[in-house]
């Protein structure tokens, strides 16, 4: 039996499309699934749909009456359950007929919530490893219920035809598959038990697997989920979660954290990473629905920004994808999403306020995610700001260390600001912390809210300039010369030149030049320019005085004395580039190509002085 075309129509007349099935089958069996191991996961899911139906029908009996029984020798694949089975015109229903809607399908539909998936759909993922599909089902709905055979092939035909009870003597379905030659990867009994054990360990019925070689059946799930077993200590209990997250993600957790959402018959565990995660980079988490793995990598679990844990759940009303390979973004989702996270910062709050050792290791590896949550979230930022490690002008600190001795604290926008002044800030008592990381800034400038007595402004060239102490008068007439051939041969770099006293005095310049500074400059320079047509009205309405760069010379250092006397003035002017040279490489910023050429130039400019001096 095959899908033919309908005859023509008169003209004006309803129109059916036309079906090719064997093109339908190729697309939902070799494009919908992303691996051909799919076609287990495909037959169990199809398997605990019809004990579920079949509990349905019995609800008094016990759980592990009915159950799966998985068999491979290499030469088929067989899967039977002691589900509801399929009666004739379940099987037209559900295999033979793609897409038509029906009164039965649609009270199929509104019952979906008590099935994991579509029978006749995901069996088409068996033409992923075979040609043939052969299914033998007899009904439970009534005692005198014939054996129902259906052979589907690859090629879009199918034959149906019933057959006496002795064929299936119980109530059920089976499942065989003859693989191709080219589907022994997929099909080879140690793997189909390694895949049956991958997808279906959490099963609530019992699945067994027998390779043929006359053993009883291995049980796939022989133990529950952790989190449904007892434990005679709470210790006892935690120690099995661990292990279990160990087992199943290769890492011992820092910690554990149970989740239960009653509403969403969601249990589960989210295990702590012990070593921390590029920023931004996430995790999959591995989504088991009504036991069966649905995803290992189910990003849309938790928040982004979550990654510092892998969870493991099983839930029951969540949504999958046709492919059922990944969830649903749907409101149920959402709400989900919600409240794990939720169940992640009570974790954080719980340990904050009862083992500080374990905070203290969770921050050490997970600072940055915690800076995150930290920024949207008021409770989090009140427990754990103090806590926090920054980069400081004493070194690496929590703010609560840092606040103790500096009052007053300043931040830098970016970290080449910090590193052009950490050392000469530190020096003359200034407080000063990196703000040039993600989420830094934002968060100490929130810290007088913890801490009232603080505060918190961003540091201004100004403030530094003003803790650097001035030169007497005599110092700085005898270098007044050399400070007006230096600021000539800086003009080209917009930067100002001024002789300051300041510790430590092994530096021999500071250049004061913000990333904000230096974009102004580019933009009045582009400005000047245009001067006609729509770029130069535009830009001359944006122009500016553009701030000027600072070099900043160090009075006590011996190099930077020895500078201010030179008389000669292309040596003066080749002293000064070199100094501005040297103090743009310490700052660390990115160097423009003038000023990789200024630092070479003057390099063997003075090379070639020296030599000429000794020759």
């Amino acid at each position: 039996m095959t899908l033919h075309d309908t005859p023509l129509s008169p003209a004006g007349a309803d129109r059916t499309f036309q079906v090719d099935l064997r093109g339908l089958v190729d697309l939902l069996s070799h494009h919908l699934y992303s691996s051909p191991r799919v076609y287990l996961r495909e037959l169990l899911q199809n398997a605990v749909d019809a004990l579920t139906a079949r509990h349905g029908l019995e609800p008094g009996a016990p759980a592990d009456t009915f159950g799966i029984r998985l068999y491979a020798d290499g030469s088929v694949v067989r899967v039977e359950d002691d589900g509801v089975g399929l009666t004739e015109d379940d099987v037209h229903t559900f295999l033979a007929t793609i897409g038509r809607s029906s009164k039965r399908a649609e009270r199929i539909a509104e019952q979906r919530a008590e099935f994991i998936g579509q029978f006749g759909i995901g069996l088409l993922s068996c033409f992923l490893v075979a040609d043939e599909i052969h299914v033998l089902s007899r009904s439970a709905r009534t005692s005198d219920a014939p054996v129902v055979e259906w052979r589907g092939r690859g090629d879009g035909s199918y034959t149906v035809r019933t057959l006496p009870s002795s064929a299936h003597p119980r109530p059920g379905t089976t499942v065989t598959l003859t693989p191709r030659v080219d589907a022994g990867e997929w099909t080879r009994p140690a793997q189909v038990h390694a895949l049956a054990r991958h997808f279906g360990s959490l099963l609530r019925h019992p699945v067994t697997f027998d390779d043929g070689t006359g053993g009883s059946g291995a049980s796939v799930n022989p133990e529950p989920a952790p989190w449904a077993g007892t434990y005679p200590t709470p210790g006892a209990r935690s120690r099995a979660l661990a292990a279990y997250g160990e087992e199943t993600f290769g890492f011992t957790p820092l910690d554990t954290i149970e989740l239960d959402l009653p509403a969403v018959g969601l249990k589960g565990i989210a295990c702590v990473l012990p070593e921390a995660v590029p920023a931004g980079r996430r995790h999959g988490h591995r989504v088991h629905v009504k036991g069966m793995l649905l995803s290992e990598q189910a990003e849309e679990i938790l928040p982004e920004w979550a990654f510092f844990v892998r969870c493991v759940v099983d839930a029951e009303s969540l949504r999958p994808t046709a492919s059922r390979e990944s969830l649903y973004e749907d409101d149920t989702l959402v709400a989900v999403r919600d409240a794990l996270a939720e169940r992640l910062r009570a974790w954080i709050a719980r340990t904050a306020a009862s083992d500080p050792d374990l905070l203290g290791r969770f921050l050490q590896a997970h600072h940055l995610a915690v800076k995150s949550l930290a920024v949207h979230d008021d409770e989090i930022l009140r427990m754990l700001l103090p806590w926090l490690p920054f980069e400081t002008t004493d070194g690496h600190a929590t703010l609560d260390e840092f606040a103790r001795t500096h009052r007053t604290v300043l931040v830098t926008s970016s970290v080449e600001e910090f590193r052009q002044v950490a050392a000469i800030a530190s020096a003359a008592g200034l407080g000063v912390v990196n703000g040039g990381y993600t989420y830094d800034r934002e968060l100490v400038h929130r810290l007088p809210e913890i801490r009232p007595e603080v505060s918190v402004a961003d540091l201004d060239p100004a403030t530094l300039t003003a803790h650097l102490d001035p030169v007497d008068r005599e110092t700085e007439l005898a270098a007044a010369a050399y400070l007006a051939l230096a600021r000539d041969a800086l003009a080209v770099f917009d930067c100002d030149v001024a002789l300051r006293t300041f510790q430590p005095a092994s530096a021999p310049a500071l250049l004061l030049d913000s990333r904000e500074a230096r974009h102004e400059r580019t933009r009045s320079q582009l400005a000047r320019e245009q001067q006609g047509g729509l770029w130069g009205d535009i830009l001359g309405h944006l122009r500016q005085e553009a701030p000027r760069a600072q070099l900043i010379l160090n009075q006590l250092n011996p190099l930077v004395r020895t500078a201010v006397g030179i008389d000669e003035p292309e040596l003066a002017r080749t002293s000064a580039e070199a100094l501005y040279g040297q103090a743009a490489m310490l700052s660390r910023r990115p160097l423009r190509p003038a000023e990789s050429s200024l630092i070479n130039r003057s390099f063997l400019d003075l090379l070639a002085h020296a030599l000429r001096k000794d020759s």
